[in-house]
């Protein structure tokens, strides 16, 4: 990794991170908790960001940054929350997203890929859970054996942790159904974001919503049809689209994917790739990234619709009467 590639500030950060972590114990703590609050809080300087492979490319680096601050600041609550977002993106954006392109040619270097994802994903699940025992101490313990009480003592302070440690961790089980145990977690994923849902719903401009869209449609503690994961995953969907300002690309695509794919709705799932790709993502700056990255997906998922659901009849026949 090259030091040009990254903001400035980050460059500064890590030459001061070598100098403390090398210096006594106490000057060593103070300023790792000043640096873990800096790393905490620079979350905009990527997500502002219009060129994915750049970040993609800094990403690493600033992940191991917080890792080593984290050494020396291990209960650094905010920088606990950080680290777990940060890798559950990076899996998310520039490890699986590559592994679902591969596999359309290598199967057994999309597992590669795909494997580590789950591993990065299952990285930031146990930092948000180090976040949440900082919060409620004893809290991943306690998870395990009454999740529902376990929760319960988590506030509105703790929804950002709730989030990315349930988000992560579906991520994880996705990539993982031939583990049983892993598979075992799902209902402890379904009661951290259910009580991130009651704390605050609309949080990040409507994120637990979209995250809620792709869940309702496959989580297991929910007993009803199909149609009736749909009603309650439609629900989630207008929220996210109102809360967001209709700006985010996030929710069409989570639509297309989770609902239009298995209903093998054809033009429902191109109607909503169409709609992600419509939105200008410099209208929001603060989700420039995301927005780049989504409609990327979508473009990619696009291109290969017929590969997902097949061509209407009369436009098979017409290929087949082609010479």
């Amino acid at each position: 990794m090259t030091m040009h590639l990254l903001p400035r500030k980050w460059a500064g950060l890590a030459m001061l991170a070598i100098a403390i972590l090398a210096s006594g114990c106490s000057v060593q703590r103070f300023a790792a908790n000043k640096i873990g609050d800096t790393l905490a809080a620079s979350g905009t300087t990527y997500s502002a960001d219009d060129d994915p492979e750049l970040i993609g490319a800094a990403l690493p680096f600033s992940l191991k940054l917080m890792e080593s601050v984290l050494a020396s600041t291990p209960e650094h609550r905010a920088l606990l929350a950080a680290t777990s977002a940060g890798f559950t993106q990076y899996a998310y954006a520039f490890v699986q997203q590559e592994a679902d392109a591969i596999a359309l040619e290598d199967t057994d270097r999309a597992w590669d890929a795909w494997n580590r994802a789950r591993r990065m994903y299952l990285r930031a699940r146990d930092y948000g859970l180090r976040g949440l025992d900082v919060a409620v101490p004893g809290f991943s313990a306690m998870l395990r054996t009454t999740a529902a009480t376990a929760v319960a003592q988590a506030g509105a302070a703790e929804v950002d942790l709730l989030y990315w440690t349930a988000a992560s961790w579906a991520a994880a089980i996705a990539l993982g159904k031939d583990d049983p145990s892993l598979v075992a977690d799902l209902p402890l994923v379904s009661a951290l974001i259910d009580r991130a849902f009651a704390l605050d719903a609309d949080w990040d401009r409507g994120a637990i919503h979209s995250f809620l869209v792709t869940y309702e449609m496959a989580r297991p503690d929910v007993v009803g049809s199909f149609d009736d994961r749909v009603t309650s995953a439609r629900t989630h969907f207008d929220q996210a689209i109102a809360l967001s300002q209709g700006k985010a690309a996030g929710p069409y695509v989570s639509w297309a994917e989770s609902v239009c794919l298995p209903r093998e709705d054809r033009v429902c799932f191109e109607e909503m790739l169409q709609a992600a790709m419509k939105i200008n993502p410099d209208d929001d700056p603060p989700t420039r990234l995301a927005n780049t990255i989504f409609q990327r997906r979508a473009a990619w998922l696009l291109a290969n619709v017929d590969r997902w659901i097949l061509p209407p009849l009369d436009e098979t026949e017409a290929q087949k009467e082609q010479p």
